[in-house]
């Protein structure tokens, strides 16, 4: 077990670095370049001077070299003006030449500064990333039970009307985008041209208090895809189990339906629908994207969203790292229950 894990930790550590230089690369396109000099130093300087800025703020140099300064691998970037001004990637603001490292990259903790928010994007980040956390926290809660719940009794009795009901429920809920059943939400439940105003806080005053009021809506928006898409994993994988060998055995023997389902059935029909509920981790923290600008609640997809539309560069290379991390750790998790949910899964 212990060498499956290194193998995979440096498998994820390949592909990190493989996606994060994707990422940057696109990032740091040109015409993005030219937009940032154009945001910082003025819309109207000309394309000479453009190439002047982005000379001085250390974005002449070869894309390996960048990506290595923005890892904290390579030393930062740093240079003397003509005013004996020191500037450079690892000078912090307000301090003096020599208070500077030599290394300032994501691996030193360093992310960087956020050219929309005029702050440290660490700080951003884990600011926005604790409130997406509470949200997927809440939607993970709600979805996660009710979708196993509605799983299992519909692939315990396979064909029954039970089963055609709630399959039906449950390709209806994934069929809805979350862009459509958020806007159906705030149209019967909270505007009050319906009439039924249930749910009079917004989503924005959660980042101050969770109430019922104010957080039920965007976690409903949320849950219900995920609860349709798991409930049907979770009920062709119990349907499958249902009519192995071994169960039927077990009700020859005379043990009773809850013992079969519940000691016999349910462990191993919960292989499948683990994956897809580990998958839900890094869907969620993207796929909030649409429910948090909707909502107006300020976390990470909201973030994510900002840093794209205002081509705030270091924000946006931030998320993706965040993003690829969550992805990774989910899939090494997922890759380990399997394991403890079924014995005879052995690692060579």
């Amino acid at each position: 077990m212990l060498m499956f894990i290194l193998r995979r930790m440096g498998t994820m550590f390949l592909t990190a670095l493989c996606l994060t230089f994707i990422v940057f690369f696109l990032t740091n396109l040109p015409p993005n370049l030219e937009k940032l000099a154009k945001s910082e130093a003025g819309s109207r300087i000309s394309d000479a001077e453009v190439q002047s800025w982005l000379e001085k703020n250390g974005y002449g140099q070869s894309i390996i070299v960048r990506y290595g300064e923005w890892l904290g691998v390579i030393p930062g970037w740093t240079r003397t003006d003509d005013e004996g001004v020191y500037h450079g990637r690892c000078v912090t603001r307000g301090a003096t030449p020599e208070e500077s490292r030599n290394y300032c990259g994501i691996l030193q903790g360093d992310w960087g500064f956020s050219t929309v928010f005029k702050e440290e994007v660490s700080t951003i980040i884990g600011r926005r990333l604790g409130l997406t956390g509470i949200l997927m926290g809440c939607v993970m809660l709600v979805m996660v039970p009710v979708a196993l719940v509605i799983g299992v009794l519909a692939g315990m009795r396979e064909g029954s009307r039970l089963d055609r009901s709630l399959s039906t429920l449950s390709i209806a809920s994934t069929a809805t985008p979350e862009y459509v059943s958020g806007v159906i939400f705030i149209a019967v439940f909270a505007s009050s041209a319906v009439g039924l105003k249930w749910f009079s806080g917004t989503a924005t005053s959660a980042m101050d208090g969770i109430t019922f009021n104010n957080f039920t809506l965007p976690v409903m928006t949320i849950a219900l895809y995920g609860i349709g898409y798991i409930a049907r994993m979770t009920r062709a994988s119990m349907a499958e189990v249902m009519t192995a060998q071994y169960i039927r055995t077990a009700r020859l023997k005379g043990v009773s339906f809850a013992n079969v389902v519940m000691k016999h059935a349910l462990r191993n029909a919960l292989i499948a629908p683990f994956t897809v509920i580990m998958l839900q981790f890094p869907w969620l923290l993207n796929g909030v994207v649409i429910v948090e600008t909707l909502f107006n609640y300020k976390g990470f997809g909201w973030t994510l969203v900002e840093a794209a539309g205002n081509n705030d560069i270091e924000l946006l290379l931030a998320c993706s790292v965040v993003a690829v991390f969550v992805v990774l750790i989910t899939q090494l998790i997922s890759d380990i229950g399997y394991v403890f949910l079924n014995p005879r899964i052995r690692i060579s």
